[in-house]
């Protein structure tokens, strides 16, 4: 069999792969006219809160500065005590964990699905303590977690749901919008997000009181607008600036033709795999929508010799910049968790857990581990053409066919 050439893929870490254009261009300029760049001040950042809120058919939403400063406000708006736990997921990014410890809480890692990658409620159960105060799931590669189940394990025993939708514009459980469904959702507009301003981020409720410490949480938790303002509690700057929203009010405009681009791509890749022997595709489907941040193979190593290390080492030499394992190891085995490095030597607030809480055992987390040695994440953005998927179905077909002879 000819082997399919190497070809450059449009890269979402530069323009190829970004929809940069006049409309950007043109609201910086506008921005920069005004002559006002904070957003205190400003209009534009306005503007975007008010559109995204629309758009996801909540009551609140607020620009920040990153999606770790999105997660950050959001668990500082439930006001956590010192020592309560937040159950999270063992795979993801390391900025939706360090703000649980910056509030003083414990995170506590449950297994996933080791096909999804998601936290499912019967992890999350298995881990539930009288100390859990709130569960932050996260939608990874913009595959929904099953919200519906997740929400009713939550709303009997009185734990506040937190969304990581980092990964996932525009996804939606049982036709409900992700964001939409806990108590806040919590966005980024890093580089490589369906929409981008380089950095950036969106936290998004119903709530009026949580909203309201949503707001303050951003802003150094002086009173905007009070009658006597003051500030109230600790709290940061995670103000985003006008340039910055300007870029994202122009991004908005570009979001559904995003999301819609990468998920028709991604339903062309899967009928081009259909039935390939060894690689199993996203699930979708049960009333999810998956939106494709990126698009990830299962790989099973006892059909493809070598599994996705091989299968990934292969396709990197024909142009396709794909991870093997997405990280290379779950969080708790980072050193900020195995060494309990936060506050100099204190090991705060590592100190106030449990045995449990901080329990690593890799039997815990069968799924964790068997999910990371089998998963290939293939790079996706909205600027990949049909003839882009149709190369990268090939080269998988190929590199499979060569890994098995």
């Amino acid at each position: 069999m000819k082997e399919s050439p190497p070809r450059t893929l449009p890269n979402d870490q530069d323009a190829t792969g970004r929809t940069f254009g006049e409309e950007e261009q043109s609201a910086v300029l506008a921005a920069l006219a005004s002559g006002t760049l904070t957003s205190t001040k400003g209009s534009f950042v306005k503007q975007l809160e008010a559109r995204f809120a629309e758009k996801l058919g909540v009551k609140h939403a607020f620009a920040c500065t990153s999606g770790t400063a999105a997660i950050h406000v959001a668990v500082a708006a439930l006001d956590l005590e010192p020592g309560d736990e937040v159950i999270t997921t063992s795979i993801t990014d390391m900025g939706a964990l360090t703000p649980i410890l910056a509030q003083g809480a414990i995170p506590v890692f449950a297994d996933v699905d080791a096909h999804t990658l998601n936290l499912t409620a019967a992890t999350i159960q298995a881990v539930v303590s009288v100390r859990t105060k709130a569960i932050l799931v996260t939608h990874l590669f913009g595959d929904p977690c099953e919200m519906e189940a997740i929400m009713e394990l939550a709303d009997q025993a009185g734990i506040a749901v937190l969304e990581d939708c980092c990964q996932a514009f525009g996804a939606a459980d049982q036709g409900h919008p992700v964001g939409s469904i806990g108590a806040i959702g919590c966005f980024s507009l890093q580089q490589g997000k369906h929409i981008t301003t380089g950095e950036g981020g969106l936290v998004t409720t119903d709530d009026d009181a949580l909203a309201r410490r949503l707001f303050l949480m951003i802003n150094k938790a002086w009173g905007y607008g009070d009658q006597n303002p003051d500030h109230y509690f600790l709290a940061l700057n995670y103000r985003m600036n006008e340039i910055t929203g300007a870029v994202a009010l122009a991004q908005m405009q570009k979001l559904d033709h995003s999301v819609a681009s990468r998920v028709a791509n991604a339903d062309q890749l899967s009928a081009a795999l259909e039935g390939v022997n060894g690689i199993s595709l996203p699930l979708g489907g049960s009333g999810r929508r998956h939106t494709y941040w990126r698009y990830c193979l299962d790989v099973d190593p006892h059909v493809i010799p070598g599994g996705t290390v091989a299968l990934g080492n292969l396709l990197r030499a024909r142009g396709i910049g794909c991870a093997p394992r997405y990280i290379q190891k779950p969080a708790f085995q980072c050193q900020i968790f195995t060494e309990q490095r936060t506050f100099g030597t204190s090991k705060w607030p590592f100190t106030l857990a449990s045995a449990d809480a901080v329990d690593y055992s890799p039997e815990r987390f069968p799924g964790t581990f068997d999910a990371l040695d089998r998963v290939l994440v293939l790079p996706w953005n909205e600027r990949f053409t049909s003839d882009d998927v149709l190369f990268i179905a090939e080269a998988i077909r190929e590199s499979i066919d060569e890994l098995k002879a």
